[in-house]
């Protein structure tokens, strides 16, 4: 008897979950897969679509900005990190898959420098006070986990340090709550 093997993710764990599962042991089809652990539907399929769709860095330009009469001088913090961060993207493995994009004012000015992790059907980190000088590095890393995530979730211990203390908002994605079917009064 040949067993018959497949690579699934868990979208609903807190954590990045493969599980190496024999496909008759989810159900009794061998097309439709259920996750052991939280009964969602999944596929290998559907994961790949996932890691395919946009991921976007957003970066605040304004963050700690020099202000003279009402207009910025030079250049600010959140453009220094911004070039740093698409210069370390030259060699990131994720330079064709990760759009990084200067944003005018992030509305975080008291918590410079500011991030964000956006994509489709994911959860949106909103990251602060990140120091120009060391942050760029561990934001691509951060990056990198974000994108390998289908759901992307940033578990605090799985986080680079200078993005364990920042995390400003997680905002759920909208599909999450759409299926929901919730009604406003």
């Amino acid at each position: 008897m040949q067993l018959s093997f497949a690579l699934v993710f868990c979208w609903r764990e807190s954590f990045f979950n493969i599980i190496f599962a024999k496909f008759t042991s989810f159900c009794s089809c061998t097309t439709a897969k259920s996750c052991h652990i939280c009964d969602s539907e999944l596929s290998l399929q559907t994961s790949k679509l996932m890691l395919n769709k946009q991921h976007t860095l957003f970066v605040c330009t304004t963050c700690a900005s020099v202000w003279q009469n009402g207009k910025r001088v030079g250049e600010s913090k959140g453009e220094q990190l911004l070039q740093q961060l698409q210069q370390l993207a030259q060699n990131w493995e994720l330079r064709n898959k990760f759009l990084i994009q200067g944003v005018e004012c992030m509305s975080a000015c008291s918590r410079s420098c500011v991030i964000a992790f956006v994509a489709e059907d994911k959860s949106t980190y909103l990251f602060g006070d990140l120091p120009v000088d060391s942050s760029a590095s561990a934001v691509l890393q951060c990056a990198s986990q974000y994108y390998a995530k289908p759901d992307g979730s940033l578990p605090w211990l799985e986080r680079p340090e200078p993005l364990k203390k920042g995390i400003l908002a997680s905002i759920p994605p909208l599909s999450k709550w759409t299926k929901l079917h919730l009604h406003s009064c």
